[in-house]
């Protein structure tokens, strides 16, 4: 059976795998989700991520972040572009999340990063996930 939206099954592993304090969580691998993966662990909410090649398809798994005593780094992690409802911005309308002390996870024609970086460049894209 085919997944619809693939990224939103990652997120919600992720969030329910964080919300009960599991180490690790495993899924099905794409390149968009490894480089998402990417992207929060350049940010600090996750402490690693690697690949394990397998038969029939290679499995993402992240190893979660936790501070003193169980303290969660992912206090939030939402889906905002799906695939029946694509949402954009351009390089002026970049979302802060939190003010700032979250990260929006945009899509853009160079690849997928954090807004600080799209900013940066001076560039938009598809607004994937924010995660706080």
């Amino acid at each position: 059976m085919t997944m619809t939206d693939p990224i939103a099954d990652m997120l919600t592993r992720v969030r329910n795998a964080n919300s009960v304090g599991k180490d690790t969580v495993s899924m099905p691998s794409s390149k968009k989700l490894v480089e998402i993966a990417r992207i929060m662990e350049q940010e600090g909410y996750i402490a690693r991520f690697d690949v394990i090649d397998g038969e029939p398809r290679a499995t993402l798994e992240i190893t979660l972040k936790y501070g003193n005593k169980k303290a969660k780094t992912i206090r939030g992690i939402k889906r905002i572009s799906k695939p029946g409802l694509r949402i954009y911005a351009g390089k002026d309308e970049l979302p802060r999340v939190l003010g700032g002390l979250g990260t929006a996870i945009i899509s853009t024609s160079q690849g997928v990063m954090a807004d600080r970086d799209a900013r940066k460049k001076g560039i938009g894209g598809e607004v994937v996930a924010y995660v706080w």
